[in-house]
């Protein structure tokens, strides 16, 4: 208080380039007594707020406190209220409504505090087409290696190695549980390498089958005349077939 009077009071605000104590001198002349019997049960007891950011987090104190994944909504308002106690922080979206997210107050700074149901995911495009693989695929167990090894070797093109085994399962739905054995059994890693040895499968098939006859439209409806076989009998011994 002491250095209220000596200091702050009387030091010009940076906005308002004014002294404190000058603008209260003016401002008490209009002040006026509140009724000793003001009731203030309805008041609500959360009176901070906070922006959501991108991220999902309010920033409170120094530190940052999550809120639950898409809370954030690109164009909207984005305004959390807080209420604070001694250990608790509890967040909300509207005024008297349940919480959408409560922490222990953190007594550092410059931390993230989040609760693990904050980051759960729907189901991503890469676990979809993953499935869509188990589905398309006879052997689960072949499957899974397969996905398992696509992942491994190819995080960050993952979705588009899922792609070519898809269009593979549909093209080449014949061979495409064999390719996988196969690719299984020489170690290959590649989805392309997949596709490569279902259509080498379909190939080594293609050949194995006998050609078909090919028959002129021209000639199907004749039919070759029928001799009795004393008439070629007779050819044979020199005569003639008049």
């Amino acid at each position: 208080m002491n250095w209220l009077k000596r200091t702050g009071n009387y030091k010009i605000h940076h906005n308002t380039k004014k002294r404190p104590f000058e603008v209260h001198a003016l401002e008490k002349q209009h002040l006026q007594k509140i009724n000793g019997n003001y009731i203030f049960e309805n008041v609500s007891s959360i009176n901070i707020t906070r922006k959501i950011h991108k991220d999902n987090v309010i920033r409170y104190e120094g530190n940052r406190y999550s809120v639950p994944l898409g809370t954030f909504q690109s164009g909207a308002e984005n305004i959390a209220y807080i209420s604070v106690t001694e250990e608790d922080l509890s967040i909300y979206l509207h005024l008297n409504s349940n919480p959408i997210a409560k922490h222990k107050l953190s007594k550092e700074k410059g931390t993230v505090i989040t609760a693990p149901d904050h980051r759960l995911r729907t189901q991503t495009k890469k676990d979809k087409l993953a499935q869509d693989i188990l589905n398309l695929l006879d052997n689960p167990e072949d499957s899974n290696w397969l996905i398992e090894t696509l992942i491994e070797r190819y995080p960050r093109h993952i979705n588009d190695q899922f792609k070519v085994v898809l269009n593979t399962a549909n093209k080449y739905p014949g061979y495409v549980n064999d390719a996988v054995k196969e690719m299984k059994k020489l170690g290959l890693t590649s989805a392309n390498d997949l596709r490569d040895i279902a259509i080498s499968l379909e190939m080594q098939s293609n050949k194995q089958l006998p050609p078909k006859e090919v028959i002129n439209e021209k000639y199907k409806d004749i039919k070759a005349p029928e001799r009795n076989q004393d008439i070629y009998l007779k050819v044979l011994q020199g005569g003639s077939l008049k």
